[in-house]
């Protein structure tokens, strides 16, 4: 995603957050990644001392890995500044 692009859908997630929920509020974040311990351990870093429950699942084949994390946000902001962060993480597909 090109930054006017993905600057445009974090307004707009910005808005349905901010018109659908009360903050703070649990946010629950789904990620697929290639399975690489590095590359799933980069992720949960980012959530460290957040209070995040993580959960990860391999797909059948083993070859992506899913991640679910739960945390507790103030606002849309916190929401979007962690999708930035993850998607920082090469090859991560945030659902």
């Amino acid at each position: 995603m090109n930054n006017d692009s993905s600057d445009e859908f974090y307004k707009r997630l910005k808005d349905e957050l901010l018109r659908t929920s009360t903050w703070p509020s649990d946010y629950l974040y789904k990620f697929i990644v290639p399975t690489d311990d590095d590359k799933i351990k980069a992720i949960e870093r980012i959530f460290d001392n957040t209070g995040a429950v993580i959960e990860s699942r391999k797909s059948s084949k083993g070859k992506y890995t899913s991640l679910s994390v739960t945390v507790n946000l103030a606002d849309p902001d916190a929401v979007i500044k962690y999708y930035r962060e993850v998607a920082k993480v090469e090859g991560v597909i945030s659902l």
